[in-house]
């Protein structure tokens, strides 16, 4: 089982920036935050163009623009 500290500090909403992994460098909103059976915490990000992507919540941090605000 993983770690709490494992699965990221973010929520459904908030802005984030994603530190490692495939797709690195890129920014949005988080959705569909889940937990996955082998314990990993798994998000959807929405980009500002309205792309999404799946990554792990471990691989991000919350950027400075939070919410609705963000849209």
């Amino acid at each position: 089982m993983v770690s709490a500290a494992d699965n990221g500090d973010v929520a459904n909403g908030d802005h984030c920036e994603v530190i490692a992994g495939t797709h690195k460098g890129r920014s949005g909103l988080v959705e569909d935050w889940k937990l996955s059976k082998s314990g990993h915490a798994t998000i959807t990000v929405r980009e500002a163009n309205g792309a999404r992507f799946k990554t792990l919540a471990r691989n991000v941090r919350r950027s400075g623009v939070t919410g609705m605000a963000a849209r």
